[in-house]
This record gives C-alpha cells, structure tokens and sequence, in this order.
C-alpha cells in the first residue's frame, strides 16, 4: 500500500470532518471565554452545553472508530483491550477535568463509576443479551475469561465503594492508606493486563476461536501483524489521539456549564456521573449491540467488563492521586442501597455468564436493576 492509498484510507471524509469539528469548536470556546466567565441565561447555557456535547460524543465516535480498526487488525483480546482503554482513558478524562474545575467535588469520581458499573453491567449487557439472545440462542460466552473478569471486579468495586468507609473517614481513604490502594489498584490491573495479553489470552476469545479461527488477526501473530501493517497502525493510532485531545480539551467547559445547569434544575448530584458516563459509553454501547447481533458473546464480556475493569483500575489511581495532589477530599464509600445493587448486579452477572447458553430473560433481569439504579438516584 502507498503513501497516498493509506492516507486515504486512514484519513477519510469523514475523519477529516471530525477533527474539523473538534479543532474547530475548541477554537470557538477560546474565542467565547469572556461570555462564559459571566453568568448566561439558561436556554443559552443549555444550548452551548449541548453543543460541547454533541462535539464530544461525534470526536468519541471516531477514536471508537479508530479503535475498532485497530481491533480488527490485532484481534482479540489486544484488539478490544484498545477500544475499551480508549473509552476508559476518556472516561478518566472527563473525571479529572471535573475534580481539576471550579468547585467542589467530592463524589465525582464515585457518582461516575457507579454509573459506570450500572450502565455496562445492566443496562448494555441486559441490551446485548436480549438481542443477542433472540438471534442467537445457542451461543455463550467463554466462562473463564468472564470469571476472570468478574473477580478482577470484586476486588476493584470494593476498593472503590466499600473499603473506604471501613478504612477511612467519612467514606474517604486518609493519605497513608490512598497511597497504598493506588500502588495496590495499579499493581492488580497491570498484572491483569499482562496475563490477558499473555499466557490467558485464549481465554478472551470467542469459544471454539483459535488457531485455526477465520479472522486473519487470530492466525498471525501480534509481532507479524504489527510488522506488516506499521504505517497503517502508527496512522490510525495517530488519528485515534487528535480525535481524542479535543475531548480532553473540551471537557472542562463540559463539567463547568453541566454542575451550572444541574444546580439550576435542582437536579441530584450522581446525576452529573451518569451523564459523564452515557456520554463517553454511547459509542461503546453501539458497538456491544452490534457484536450482539453478530453472536460474538465473548466480545460482549470483553467490551463491557473489560471496559469496566479498565474504568476502575485506571479512575481509582487517578482521582486518589488528583486528591493527594491538591488536598481534595475524594469520598468513594457507596450507600448501603447502591451496594446492594453493585453485589446483586455481580451475583446476576455470575449467573448470567455461567449459563450455557445466552438466555434474553437475564438480559431482561439486568435491565430490570438498571430501572432501580435510576429509581434510587431520584427517591
């Protein structure tokens, strides 16, 4: 492939497009500056807000894209282990620009996660079972790298939500013992990677995937993938980072114009979590629903749980370290009402993916605890 084939192929219409917008809106917000240091009217907050949005959600689009592509040429589990790090560095960023704004907040990180844990578990999962279940009832998911994930998760969501009020003071972790979780959270998630990448990782692919698998990535290795297609994956990760700088740069106005209007509205604070969390997941969803349809019940786990593994592993160093930093109080401890949602979500994830076959009722079941998540957020 030439020079100018590749970046055709890599740098289309529509990536072009993207980036304009990205670029383009973060040049607009520098110009609107002194507009936005003063208070606004409220239509017009909400149609800047909605705009930074619509911004965000089209540039989030394309690093899914690019990631998508990248999977396609490494296959599973490197190539989903992309796409869900992409969407979880975002997520990250998002959260941290929040905690880095105006204002206090203490619950951003939780609120977030939270959301996280009941939008991938529930809501996307429950999606993907029932569509992929209808279509495809005979096909499973491979139960050990589900079980694998499911107990990473145990760990992680109890380090994150339950621990602290044990451990600490008034549901946040005192610095001696965030340290520790930070090096802790850091040490299991990096080993975890290694062992998906390594020696585990048939145990991420479609059942029955191996060897002798129909996709070209699962019959070349890593290394000669890597080797044959060098200029098309240093392009498309290149791509991947200029779709994603815009997020990043947008995001602050995104937190600041969105605490704006919620507090106007009287709306609950984890409101502004699931939102963060809907937005950044939109694109991810769409894929998961997609490999649904397809019958690839394994890429559903490694989407959403690995998606989920990733957001925890990454958000609870980052916001604790952001909190010793700065001297921000970053309170993690879960109410008792939303602990039972996270052990019932995990205790029906367990049953859901040791069945062997997919079962659309489950799916129904998760939907079902995704409905009382949002009822507990608004009693």
């Amino acid at each position: 492939m030439t020079r100018s084939t590749l970046l055709r192929s890599v740098l289309t219409r529509t990536a072009v497009v993207r980036l304009l917008l990205g670029w383009g809106s973060f040049g607009a917000l520098l110009a609107l500056v002194p507009l936005l240091d003063a208070p606004l009217p409220t239509p017009l907050l909400w149609l800047i807000l909605g705009a930074i949005v619509a911004v965000i959600v089209v540039c989030a689009f394309g690093v899914v894209t690019e990631a998508e592509h990248l999977a396609h040429r490494l296959g599973d589990p490197y190539g989903t282990l992309v796409l869900t790090l992409s969407i979880a560095a975002i997520e990250v960023i998002l959260i941290s620009a929040v905690m880095l704004g105006p204002g206090q907040h203490q619950t951003i990180a939780r609120d977030s996660v939270m959301a996280v844990s009941m939008i991938i578990m529930n809501l996307v999962v429950g999606v993907a079972l029932v569509v992929g279940g209808l279509r495809h009832p005979g096909r499973r998911a491979n139960r050990t790298g589900v079980l694998t994930y499911l107990g990473t998760l145990v760990v992680l969501l109890a380090v994150a939500f339950a621990f602290p009020a044990l451990l600490g003071d008034e549901g946040a972790y005192p610095p001696a013992a965030a340290v520790t979780v930070v090096v802790l959270v850091v040490l299991l998630y990096a080993f975890f990677l290694l062992r998906q990448m390594g020696a585990r990782k048939a145990d991420f692919q479609e059942v029955g995937a191996g060897p002798g698998a129909s996709e070209p990535a699962a019959r070349a290795s890593v290394g000669s993938v890597l080797t044959e297609h060098r200029p098309e994956l240093i392009a498309r990760a290149l791509l991947l980072l200029a779709l994603a700088l815009p997020i990043v740069l947008l995001s602050h106005d995104m937190a600041t114009l969105l605490d704006e209007g919620l507090d106007r509205l009287g709306a609950p604070v984890a409101l502004s979590g699931i939102l963060i969390a809907m937005i950044v997941f939109l694109p991810e969803t769409i894929t998961t629903v997609r490999a649904a349809l397809g019958g690839e019940m394994q890429r559903v786990s490694n989407l959403c749980h690995g998606a989920l593994v990733s957001t925890a592993g990454l958000t609870i160093p980052a916001v604790l370290t952001i909190g010793l930093i700065t001297g921000q109080t970053v309170l993690l401890a879960e109410s008792p009402v939303n602990l039972v949602l996270l052990g019932l979500t995990l205790l029906l994830t367990l049953a859901t993916f040791s069945a062997r076959r997919v079962n659309p009722l489950h799916g129904a079941a998760h939907l079902l605890l995704f409905v009382l998540y949002l009822v507990s957020v608004f009693a």
